[in-house]
């Protein structure tokens, strides 16, 4: 009887206000007594860690996100005091912006924030920024999260001649991440055309000394902010990183700690069963088999946690996705990750969730309170908050019905101490899994051959361009790669050109064949 067991299975954390029913996940009633051991070795790894362990063995860094939020917690006085600086400095910072003490350029108040930044150094800033929006917002948050000319003319065309009035940061910690430098030499441009001077309207959030760090000290910007070596991006919501922009849109960014210090606290027990990041660990273990069978769909019955699924898909993929296990063994470790929200998903995938292949598990976000203030009728008796409840339990019971697994966080409303809540059950939730599954959650090999693979392919381009140009004659691209000694690579030569010739700026003409093989490019006249 599902009643009896969601009475024994169901974990309450009233200090958090927060409920995780596993009663409609199917596992044995020995199967937490079999992972008991192991749940404890994960335990003991995460105190590790908190006391300043090495963890990113890769980088031979300590992993102190729990820090962000119990300064007391940091290894070292000098940590503690760089966090406590950090936060009095990002008040204090907003604080002038608000109040118009920074002005822009132009003597007028900021209105708006433009953030530039990649994975980590925006996901979590952008989940923050929708979830916590409200019409008493300070300033509007924007974001170039990528290295798409067309996505940054759409975000300069939205903002206009309001681009005056518009405070931009700069998020990377080494200074030289590619798609944030080009986001950043994007906008300068635009602060440029439109006659202001870019510095005037620039933030730095990085690491002290890098390359960025050292152009806004050179420059003059308004303001530095700190990131260091032991905050991975994925972890970094609670950094600089998105205090500051959460900040800057008018959130209370104390609450926001205050809400991930005190989950962090709840999921710092070592009562298995009482503590939900390791209840929900072992569920992810025993739902994949510990390997990864099956994916995990995120569905909050809530808008404003649309983004959570794709915060959380760098959060758990990045951290879990693993060729290697901390043994050196390859064991292609991962999560998939995916989600909607809630009534939508009824209107778009549910039909596969419940009668498709059955490789997932799904968990429902529930929240209780509709909104701010009374709801209107849209039928006798019943608003639209309980229609939208309505279908989430339908959902639910519809999946359950076949055969479908799932499990529910259950939270009174979303607002900054609940967000806080949510982003350290999950950071907590993944250390735990990944000390389950053997692996480093704390590292990504994978990540940065990608990063390596681009740079190859960027050097290519410029040695293809600088052979056109001598030649001055149309070549096909298995002649170019082949004059270039590298006729391996007469495919990437190919999509290099194609790409290029697409792009009228670029001055490179494609002329026509009917074989690929013959098809021929030359430099514009």
């Amino acid at each position: 009887m599902l009643w009896n067991r969601y009475k024994k299975d169901l974990c309450h954390c009233p200090e958090i206000g927060l409920f995780l029913d596993t009663s409609r996940m199917k596992f044995s009633d020995g199967f937490f007594a079999s992972m008991e051991p192991a749940m404890q070795s994960a335990f003991a790894e995460m105190h590790q860690l908190e006391g300043g362990a090495i963890a990113n063995r890769d980088e031979g860094r300590m992993v102190g996100h729990y820090w962000l939020r119990n300064p007391s917690l940091a290894p070292t006085p000098e940590i503690r005091h760089e966090i406590e600086a950090a936060i009095e400095q990002i008040l204090s910072f907003s604080s002038k912006i608000h109040s118009g003490a920074i002005a822009a350029q132009d003597g007028s108040r900021f209105k708006n924030v433009l953030i530039i930044g990649i994975g980590g150094s925006a996901l979590g800033p952008q989940f923050v920024a929708d979830a916590l929006a409200s019409s008493s917002d300070r300033m509007k948050a924007y974001f170039l999260d990528n290295t798409d000319p067309d996505g940054f003319d759409k975000v300069f065309a939205e903002l206009g001649a309001a681009v005056s009035q518009t405070l931009t940061l700069i998020i990377s910690k080494s200074g030289s991440t590619k798609e944030t430098r080009n986001g950043m030499l994007e906008a300068r441009a635009v602060y440029l055309r439109a006659g202001l001077d870019f510095s005037q309207h620039a933030v730095a959030v990085t690491g002290s000394g890098s390359e960025l760090d050292r152009v806004a000290r050179a420059e003059g910007w308004l303001e530095r902010f700190p990131m260091w070596d032991w905050v991975g991006g994925r972890t970094s919501v609670t950094s600089a990183v998105g205090l500051l922009p959460a900040a800057l849109q008018g959130i209370d960014i104390r609450a926001l700690l205050e809400g991930a210090k005190a989950c962090d606290n709840v999921t710092s027990k070592l009562d298995t069963t009482g503590n939900p990041a390791a209840v929900m660990a072992l569920m992810w273990h025993y739902a994949t088999d510990g390997r990864g069978t099956k994916d995990l769909v995120m569905l909050p019955y809530k808008d404003r946690l649309l983004l959570f699924s794709r915060y959380l898909q760098q959060l758990i993929m990045e951290s879990i996705g693993k060729e290697l296990d901390r043994d050196g063994v390859v064991v292609h470790q991962g999560l998939t990750v995916y989600g909607n929200k809630g009534s939508t998903d009824q209107h778009a995938y549910v039909q596969q969730l419940r009668e498709g292949v059955a490789n997932f598990f799904v968990t429902f976000i529930e929240v209780l309170k509709d909104r701010d203030g009374s709801s209107m009728l849209v039928e006798d008796g019943i608003t639209g908050g309980d229609f939208l409840f309505g279908f989430f339990q339908g959902t639910r019971t519809a999946l359950y019905e076949n055969g479908r697994e799932s499990m529910t966080i259950t939270i009174n409303q979303v607002d900054a101490y609940t967000v806080g809540v949510l982003i350290a059950l999950f950071e907590r939730t993944v250390g735990f899994y990944a000390s389950l599954v053997n692996i480093n959650a704390y590292h990504q090999p994978g990540v940065e051959a990608g990063k390596k693979a681009a740079g190859t392919v960027i050097s290519l381009q410029k040695a293809v361009m600088e052979l056109l140009q001598q030649e001055k004659r149309s070549m096909t691209a298995e002649a170019i790669a082949t004059q270039l000694e590298k006729p391996e690579e007469a495919e990437m030569v190919f999509a290099i050109l194609r790409h290029l010739a697409a792009n009228p700026d670029r001055g490179v003409i494609q002329n026509g064949a009917d074989l690929i093989t013959e098809i021929t490019f030359r430099i514009a006249e």
